[in-house]
C-alpha cells in the first residue's frame, strides 16, 4: 500500500459508496473517537474491526489506536494514501474498516427496553447523529430507523455519531406500520414529539416528579397510563414535514416542547435531546 492508487486504498475507499457497503457488509469510521470506540467494542468480545489505518503522527498522538487487537490488522499509512481512503476533507489520521454493527428488532424487544428513539424518516445524517448520541447520553436501550430513513453507515452519518453508533443497539429499516404493532404489544408507550400536540412536555415533568415523591413518602405502586417513567418510545419525524398521519396516529400521545421564546420550533435533534432526557430523568431510580 506504497501509493494512492493503490487496489487495497481503492478496495477501502468504495466503502464511501453504499453498494459497496452493502456487498461487503462493512464500513469506514474516520477519526480518533469513532475508531477507539469501535475498538473498544471490539475489545469486548463484539468483533468489529476488521483493519485500521493510521498515519505515524495519529499514532504517536493516539497511541492507544496502535495497542493488539484480536482479529485486527493495522497498517501504517501515509497522509496521502490516507486521505484517498477518506471521506473527509481534512482526514483526522486514522481510519477503521467496520463490521456493520446492526441488530434485529426481536433482540431489541427481548431485552425488555424502556427508552428507545424512533426515528421517522429522518433523513439528515447531521440530525440522525445528534438524536443516536442524545439516546446514547440518556441511556436509551437502542434507537431504531425506520424505512425511508438515512443511511446509518453513510460516512457523514457514522461521523456524526462521534462513536456513539457503538454503545448501544441500533436497528434498521423497519417498517412504521409493524413496528408500532410490536412496540404496544410489548407495553411500549408510544409518544410523538409534534410542536402541536395537544400534550405539554412540562406537564408529563411535573406529573412524573409529583408521582416520584408519593411513592417515597407512601411505596404507592407506579401509576399505570401516559407516564414518563414507563417504557416509551419517542418518535421524531422527517426534517422538512415532521411526523406522518399514520405516525402522529399511532402514538399514544402527541407530545410538544414548550417554546418560550420567540423562535418558532425546534429542530429534530435539539427536540430528541430534551424528550429523551425527561424520560431518562424520570425513569431513574
Amino acid at each position: 500500500m506504497s501509493h494512492p492508487g493503490a487496489d487495497r486504498v481503492r478496495e477501502v475507499a468504495r466503502l464511501a459508496g453504499r453498494s459497496a457497503r452493502s456487498r461487503r457488509r462493512a464500513f469506514l469510521a474516520e477519526g480518533p473517537q469513532a475508531v477507539r470506540e469501535a475498538l473498544r467494542r471490539h475489545r469486548a468480545g463484539n468483533r468489529t474491526v476488521e483493519q485500521v489505518f493510521a498515519t505515524d503522527d495519529a499514532l504517536a498522538r493516539h497511541p492507544e489506536l496502535g495497542e493488539p487487537a484480536d482479529g485486527v490488522v493495522l497498517r501504517r499509512v501515509t497522509s496521502e494514501v490516507l486521505a484517498a481512503m477518506s471521506d473527509t476533507v481534512t482526514p483526522q489520521g486514522v481510519v477503521a474498516v467496520c463490521r456493520m454493527v446492526d441488530v434485529g428488532l426481536d433482540e431489541v424487544l427481548a431485552g425488555d427496553p424502556r427508552l428507545i428513539a424512533v426515528l421517522c424518516q429522518v433523513r439528515d445524517p447531521g440530525n440522525a447523529g445528534t438524536v443516536l448520541r442524545a439516546a446514547d447520553a440518556a441511556g436509551a436501550d437502542a434507537v431504531i430507523l425506520t424505512r425511508g430513513s438515512v443511511d446509518l453507515y453513510n460516512p457523514k452519518t457514522v461521523r456524526s455519531t462521534v462513536g456513539s453508533l457503538f454503545h448501544l443497539p441500533v436497528v434498521l429499516g423497519v417498517p412504521f406500520a409493524g413496528l408500532a404493532d410490536r412496540l404496544r404489544a410489548s407495553a411500549v408507550t408510544l409518544l410523538a414529539a409534534d410542536g402541536y400536540g395537544s400534550t405539554d412536555l412540562d406537564a408529563l415533568q411535573d406529573a412524573a416528579a409529583a408521582r416520584r415523591l408519593i411513592r417515597r413518602e407512601t411505596a404507592a405502586a407506579p401509576t399505570e397510563g401516559l407516564a414518563l417513567e414507563a417504557p416509551t418510545a419517542w418518535l421524531f419525524g422527517n426534517e422538512a414535514h415532521g411526523l406522518a398521519e399514520d405516525e402522529r396516529s399511532a402514538a399514544h400521545a402527541r407530545v410538544r416542547v414548550p417554546v418560550y421564546g420567540a423562535a418558532e420550533s425546534l429542530n429534530v435533534g435539539t427536540a430528541a435531546t430534551v424528550c429523551l432526557y425527561a424520560s431518562a430523568r424520570a425513569q431513574r431510580r
